[in-house]
């Protein structure tokens, strides 16, 4: 009895989608990433020899409960900060100082799990996800938008643009005059980088008069750049993740440097949403990116991969090459080193697709 052959859908495509999404979208999408979505407090595992690490958990475990005495009136602005001006300013928010790896974005997480409110009353996102709301919305609608909010996290505030740090300055100032709470990690300054975090003076610095609204929260731990790259597993032939791509459901199949060329067409705010429904993600001909523009295109988009944990498998170079030594030296360096180290792990996740 003859068995008809099994015929494999072709596989998706990332250069195919340019998808627009709408402001409201943008806003909803404002929770934890899905790989930070059941992290908490009880999750997070201190190094014995660090104790600030445990620290961080207590004082974070108490700010939460703080925040659980709030309420809306008919307007939406709530009436459990009372201002008065005659009295000190008491600091409404936390920076979580500390270095790449410790654990920050874990915490975050955690503080805006452990907040008791509605999800709709607390926003969590990425410096660059908060500056494309307010491109999306203006200045004035951000404001109303999120002045309703309890909670307002903050990842990877990037303070190598001077301009987006006004503007989110700004937005944040106008937010704590709401009675909004502020939580936030940030990245590391060109020429701060012999450091290897971004320490909390300097931040506060930055943020200008909002400095009186943060209490710097260390947390100590090995620190990213003296563990080295790490070692990206080899890369398959363009055979092997081809076939894969076909064989496994969900999966896009893109030329690397045709994809390269489709980022600088799409607003890095829309990567997410290129990505949705997809398992995986199969690239052939990984090359070392050529610019830095480029670079960081690819850096945010590896972060919505990361977040999302869509596996990546890939021929050509292996990831630990993308970058040129000159940009791993330059300002930008953690963030070339977090794009190797995420996509690194996406590509040990994708492991397991090969000859399924």
């Amino acid at each position: 009895m003859s068995t008809s052959p099994i015929i494999e859908a072709a596989p998706l495509s990332l250069c195919a989608r340019e998808p627009h999404v709408p402001a409201d979208r943008l806003v909803a999408e404002m929770v934890p990433p899905p790989r930070f979505d059941s992290v908490r407090f009880e999750t997070y595992v201190p190094d014995p020899n660090q104790p600030s690490q445990r620290e961080a958990v207590t004082v974070l475990s108490s700010f939460a409960a703080g925040l659980g005495g709030a309420h809306a009136t008919g307007s939406g602005r709530r009436k459990w900060f009372a201002r008065k001006p005659a009295a000190p300013v008491a600091p409404r928010g936390v920076y979580l100082d500390g270095g790449y790896g410790v654990g920050k974005t874990h915490l975050l997480a955690s503080l805006w799990h452990a907040t008791p409110a509605e999800p709709a009353l607390k926003a969590f996102g990425t410096f660059v996800e908060l500056t494309n709301l307010v491109g999306a919305l203006g200045f004035q609608q951000t404001v109303r938008t999120l002045s309703g909010h309890r909670l307002l996290c903050i990842d990877e505030f990037e303070l190598d643009d001077p301009g987006d740090t006004v503007l989110v300055s700004s937005l944040l100032a106008k937010l704590v005059e709401e009675g909004v709470a502020l939580a936030a990690t940030s990245n590391t300054l060109p020429g701060k980088l012999g450091e290897g975090r971004f320490a909390a003076v300097d931040f506060l610095r930055e943020i200008q008069g909002l400095s009186a609204h943060f209490k710097p929260l260390r947390i100590d731990g090995e620190d990213y750049r003296h563990r080295g790259l790490p070692e990206a597993p080899p890369p398959y032939s363009d055979e092997q993740v081809a076939k894969t791509a076909y064989a496994t459901e969900g999966a896009a199949l893109d030329d690397f440097p045709g994809l390269l060329d489709h980022l600088s067409r799409v607003h890095p705010s829309r990567y997410g949403a290129m990505t949705d429904g997809l398992k995986a993600v199969c690239l052939t001909d990984v090359q070392p990116v050529p610019d830095q523009s480029t670079a960081l295109r690819l850096v945010v988009l590896a972060d919505r991969l990361y977040d999302r944990e869509i596996p990546v498998l890939a021929s050509g170079v292996p990831f630990d090459k993308l970058f040129s030594d000159e940009m791993l030296n330059g300002g930008y360096r953690k963030k070339y080193f977090r794009a190797i180290s995420r996509l690194t792990a996406l590509a040990r996740d994708a492991k397991g697709l090969v000859g399924q």
